[in-house]
């Protein structure tokens, strides 16, 4: 949308009534030049109502993060985190992965207010609603190599899932090998990319997506069976204090992994195991490679299918629920 929209955005998110002079003059905006940034907001999916001789406003409140609260948690949280919050960006992790490589900081975060072409695993597309979802990355610095990162976003799952069910969010359950759930339906998730030498060291971007509160135009962008926090939650927390929660129990489960790999969060990911026991297809490049019954996952966090061939292990792959 642009940086004047977001600062169009942030006079009309209390929901208020605010007149179309005083908001351009704010803004060094004509009359057709508010007008257009109007039209770039609506596009998002928000609704701005217009009063005829008294002005503009939303049709709901919108939550964009409170910079200061963000601070004041964060500085209570970790030493480690350092964060920046953008506007707009295309995704929290390619943006962070080329600060990366360019020689970011270990704990450095990155979280935007709307993602324009957020990323998920093996190419598929996260959609961010403007107010309604979260969206960060965080840089994490290992002395072990890749291989040794083994089981980290099912970890990462965890530290997300209990940040959530801190704030109340009811029912939380975890899919292999990224995703959180309620009911059946998909909360958020998670994406890890890392890189580095072989013996080490090693850097991951872990990226974090939830949804908060989504419209209908968020759901209809979705397309799949998708849920949010107020779904499941009786007070709906802010996005600001979804932010600094996640940050905090991930960053925990980040410096644990650190030192323990992923052993020490398995039994905890099975507690919450969406799947356990169901009957799945696993499909790797598109193309179908084993059927059976989840077990569970290994130590190092791969998957564990019970298929007529014994206890196949998987450490990528798609999974999709079959008939039993």
């Amino acid at each position: 949308m642009g940086t004047a929209s977001f600062s169009l955005l942030r006079m009309l998110a209390d929901g208020g009534l605010h007149s179309g002079e005083r908001l351009g003059r704010a803004l060094g905006l004509s009359r057709s030049g508010l007008w257009n940034l109007i039209r770039r907001i609506e596009a998002s999916g928000l609704r701005v109502l217009k009063v005829r001789g008294r002005g503009y406003r939303l049709a709901e409140a919108l939550d964009l993060f409170e910079l200061d609260a963000l601070a004041a948690g964060l500085k209570k949280i970790s030493p480690e985190l350092c964060i920046e919050v953008l506007d707009e960006c295309p995704s929290t992790n390619t943006v962070l992965a080329e600060r990366a490589a360019a020689g970011a900081p270990h704990g450095t975060v990155l979280a935007c207010e709307y993602q324009s072409a957020g990323r998920g695993r093996r190419g598929h597309s996260w959609v961010s609603a403007v107010g309604g979802s979260v969206a960060f990355s965080i840089l994490w610095r290992f002395p072990r190599g890749a291989g040794a990162l083994g089981g980290l976003s099912l970890a990462a799952a965890v530290g997300a899932a209990k940040a959530l069910e801190r704030l109340g969010t009811q029912g939380v359950a975890v899919k292999w090998p990224n995703d959180l759930y309620c009911e059946g339906r998909k909360l958020g998730g998670i994406l890890i990319e890392s890189s580095g030498a072989i013996v080490g060291p090693s850097a991951a971007i872990v990226g974090v997506g939830i949804n908060v509160r989504l419209g209908a135009h968020a759901r209809d962008r979705i397309g799949v069976p998708a849920t949010d926090i107020a779904s499941h939650c009786e007070a709906t927390p802010s996005r600001t204090t979804v932010l600094v929660a996640a940050l905090e129990s991930i960053a925990g489960v980040l410096a644990r992994f650190s030192r323990e790999g992923f052993a020490p969060f398995r039994e905890e990911w099975l507690q919450r195991h969406a799947w356990t026991g169901r009957r799945v297809a696993l499909s790797q490049a598109g193309r179908r490679v084993a059927e059976g019954k989840v077990v569970g996952v290994a130590e190092d966090g791969a998957l564990m299918l019970a298929s007529v061939g014994g206890i196949e292990r998987f450490h990528i792959g798609e999974l999709s629920l079959r008939p039993e």
